[in-house]
């Protein structure tokens, strides 16, 4: 698996006391999710960036507040009308 490494200035982060153990986690759900907000990744790969499957991904998600679908209100009027 490729990787990519983001240097980061410590002074910008959290006192290391304060980091959670699963930093790294947090860090990677945290980019998973705004990439998918901004509609550049789909769920099925932020799900994978973040370690987790998509269905799980997308449940998280929610509980962050973030809509899970964005549809437009001509989408949803079809949507609904079916």
């Amino acid at each position: 698996m490729k990787t990519l490494t983001i240097e980061l200035p410590l002074e910008s982060l959290p006192l290391p006391t304060e980091l959670p153990d699963n930093f790294s986690d947090e860090v990677r759900f945290l980019l998973a999710l705004k990439l998918f907000e901004q509609g550049r990744i789909t769920s099925g790969k932020a799900g994978r960036l973040s370690g987790m499957g998509r269905i799980e991904f997308l449940l998280a998600v929610s509980r962050a507040g973030v809509p899970v679908v964005d549809l437009s209100q001509d989408e949803m009027d079809a949507e609904f009308a079916q």
